[in-house]
């Protein structure tokens, strides 16, 4: 008696098997994206003040790792989670080492790798002990788990390995770990399908991928306020540069929502795997988007506005990559069926959109800030247009059909 007790007070992780028909997140769940608000933060304003081609790739480096413990730890809660003890002792292990990260990336510059090093490793260690001690309390998960627990094993040993190599070595490794790290749903999928286990997407997790988003889009925002808040003259054309790139957000989520807010995964273990990878670019891109609207608005201070600045580079081509990576998302999405039409224009338009925008970019490179975030901005809301068009006239036809 003594022995059940302790394992309902423990709270050991829900069992693989035991699926739930409603989801939720949970306040802790809540309480621990807080300290990956901090985290994103922190790799956004690296790039910010790093806006050149090893600044990028270290971005999305660290953008993509900051993602894949937020995945994993999203989808333990989904799987896994329970009301006991030992889930919010992991949580609190996970916002440690992701609080780590945050201040390794504060460091200056002389000793940033070591100490994000010590942090990845930290934070490669708990997931990778996450996954490990599932199949402890479940046998059923422990095959499943089998190819997780050692690519991210492996990953943990790589990023150690990185503190005792040449210095050209270093970038190359670290990459190797995302290779790593990205490997195992694909390796697992044989298992799925030897075992007759059917996985796919829960509206709960799509729910999650929401609210990362959101924590996201409010990065691309404070990008455009900070942009603005170290000017030191206030004028006009100021102002209107400013509620443009608030205006340049505001379309990208109205694009976003409205075609990948509250819809279901297709079925299938492999489609919701491959689409939780389609949000990397798609948050990425937004993120750099916001990082790179300060770099924008310095443009202004220019006597002639007549220099291509790589922040501008970066600003086009994120809200491009965007408008592709979400087209590429709603291929792995349920709609109804009288969504057909729609999306056979709005997919096309969208991957042309990202295409002009990008040819905009380099066109204006010549032309005040002003004038290319117009463009931008007209070229969204066009796209915003026919979203709201075609998406209303199918609801009010739906509407009709269900009054008669």
């Amino acid at each position: 008696m003594i022995r059940k007790n302790v394992s309902i007070w423990w709270g050991p992780p829900r069992q693989f098997s035991a699926k739930l028909e409603e989801r939720k997140i949970s306040w802790l769940e809540l309480f621990m994206t807080l300290v990956y608000v901090i985290v994103i933060s922190k790799a956004t304003h690296h790039l910010a003040q790093h806006p050149g081609w090893d600044g990028l790739k270290d971005y999305l480096y660290i953008f993509i790792m900051i993602y894949w413990g937020w995945v994993n730890g999203s989808l333990y809660y989904d799987l896994h989670g329970s009301p006991g003890i030992r889930t919010r002792f992991m949580t609190l292990w996970q916002m440690v080492a992701v609080a780590a990260l945050a201040v390794a990336l504060d460091s200056p510059d002389d000793k940033l790798i070591f100490r994000g090093t010590i942090a990845l490793a930290v934070l490669q260690g708990y997931i990778t002990y996450l996954w490990w001690s599932v199949g402890i309390y479940d046998k059923h998960h422990r095959k499943l788990n089998r190819p997780y627990t050692l690519c991210y094993l492996a990953a943990l040993v790589t990023i150690i390995s990185t503190l005792f190599v040449p210095a050209g070595f270093v970038r190359l490794l670290f990459w190797l770990t995302l290779i790593l790290n990205y490997m195992p749903p694909f390796l697992g999928a044989r298992i799925f399908r030897k075992n007759n286990d059917e996985f796919s997407m829960s509206s709960s997790m799509m729910e999650r991928m929401g609210l990362i988003t959101i924590i996201v889009f409010g990065e691309a925002i404070l990008g455009v306020i900070s942009g603005v808040t170290g000017m030191e003259d206030m004028n006009a054309l100021i102002w209107a540069n400013f509620g443009l790139g608030i205006l340049v957000v505001f379309m990208l989520w109205w694009i976003f929502f409205a075609l990948i807010a509250d819809r279901e995964s297709k079925r299938g273990f492999l489609t919701g795997q491959t689409m939780l990878i389609l949000f990397i670019p798609v948050l990425a891109s937004l993120g750099m988007t916001g990082a790179s609207f300060p770099g924008v608005i310095e443009g202004l201070a220019s006597a002639d506005n007549a220099y291509l600045l790589i922040e501008r580079v970066l600003f086009g081509s994120g809200i491009a990559v965007f408008l592709w990576s979400i087209t590429a998302i709603s291929a792995f999405l349920e709609y109804p069926k009288e969504y057909d039409r729609a999306k056979e224009i709005l997919q096309p338009a969208l991957l042309l959109s990202g295409v002009v925008i990008l040819f905009l970019t380099w066109l204006f490179r010549h032309f005040p800030v002003i004038d290319f975030l117009i463009s931008v901005l007209v070229i969204l809301f066009a796209i915003v247009f026919v979203i709201t068009k075609k998406w209303f006239v199918v609801q009010l036809r739906q509407m009709k059909k269900n009054d008669e």
